[in-house]
């Protein structure tokens, strides 16, 4: 960790911060072996395109497709594991007030120790009945790699079918959850902002609502990005790399 050099005006708005929001995007994953949105669409998925699948319109057209591509997707983010940036989240919250909002519809903060205050776009483990919008954890057979259609599971409420619990194209965020994104990172003296591109809204509009309140933003992210020019600090580094560093010179 002494060999990775952190910016100590980094350091010390993380030490002087009585309130920190941490904001996570795609990047916080990458290192997980989690793909992109749209580089997850591999072999099988390949021939299809993403925005068809996580729509409305492709839900009513064909459950059963876009059931199995989400529990297809759901299955490689269980083989997946909490990377060193997740696990320094967890030890920094241990010993801060730390909020973790994420777009992130996986579960690797959780597995790593942490609470997240807001799953913004929704999460692959907490599908919904498409009918009457109750949240359940049906159960489900494996996923077949070579078979591209499983029919979702029936509402134990009211009978009707699941769908998957994040937030497709053209719907609206979760109401509670955005709230709670927006609630922390008002609340906040230092924002930091974690492998988001920055370019889809409304969650790439938090870092300027963290500036018109008052709070410190820190970009960490490889490379340059919509909402670095809302930063006061940009450090060029990854998730696993910048991130257990930081916490280690605290």
């Amino acid at each position: 960790m002494n060999s990775v050099d952190v910016p100590s005006a980094v350091i010390e708005l993380a030490r002087s911060s009585s309130r920190i929001a941490v904001l996570t995007g795609a990047g916080m994953s990458a290192e997980s072996g989690i793909s992109t949105f749209r580089d997850a669409q591999t072999g099988l998925w390949s021939r299809f395109e993403p925005a068809d699948l996580a729509s409305p319109d492709g839900g009513a057209r064909d459950r059963d497709l876009v059931w199995g591509w989400y529990q297809w997707r759901t299955e490689l983010v269980r083989r997946s594991q909490p990377n060193a940036g997740h696990l320094a989240l967890t030890r920094w919250q241990a010993r801060a007030h730390l909020d973790i909002a994420t777009q992130n519809v996986d579960d690797l903060h959780e597995r790593a120790g942490s609470t997240v205050i807001s799953h913004v776009h929704g999460s692959l483990f907490d599908p919904r009945c498409s009918e009457c919008g109750v949240h359940s954890q049906p159960e489900t057979e494996p996923i077949d790699e070579h078979t591209d259609r499983t029919a979702p599971p029936l509402c134990p409420h009211c009978g009707g079918d699941m769908r998957p619990g994040a937030v497709w194209f053209g719907e609206s965020l979760p109401e509670d959850q955005w709230r709670a994104a927006v609630e922390v990172v008002e609340s906040a003296d230092l924002v930091v902002v974690v492998g988001t591109s920055g370019v889809v809204f409304p969650f790439a509009g938090l870092p300027a609502m963290a500036r018109s309140t008052g709070a410190s933003v820190v970009e960490i992210n490889p490379v340059e990005t919509d909402i670095s020019d809302m930063a006061d600090h940009r450090w060029r580094t990854t998730a696993a790399v910048g991130l257990p560093a930081l916490v280690a010179a605290l």
